[in-house]
């Protein structure tokens, strides 16, 4: 897996990296906000939507990408398939990727 994450805003479906802990440089999605201090986050492999991991804001990366998909199905149904999450990471992944090629 890739080894960095991360979102534009504090919201569900936004992309983060964790920057401290055991998933330190690892990539998940912001699936739940709990308060301003915490964030329920998934990477749809290790870390399922229905068992995310509960990470302090402090210890993440925001990263510039919100992905619609996720975030939809969050808004209308409150859940989101892992396949959705996996799925958002790699455009993400390729997003970046193409990004680097350009530059």
């Amino acid at each position: 897996m890739h080894e960095r994450f991360g979102v534009k805003a504090t919201r569900s479906g936004t992309n983060r990296s964790s920057d401290r802990g055991r998933e330190a440089g690892q990539y998940a999605v912001v699936i739940g906000v709990l308060d301003d201090k915490f964030l329920m986050l998934a990477d749809g492999e290790r870390r399922k939507f229905d068992r995310g991991k509960k990470k302090n804001t402090s210890h993440v990366e925001l990263l510039s990408y919100i992905s619609p998909e996720v975030q939809s199905s969050l808004t209308e149904t409150g859940r989101v398939t892992n396949a959705k999450i996996r799925h958002a990471l790699y455009t993400f992944f390729e997003q970046e990727a193409l990004f680097e090629k350009e530059n």
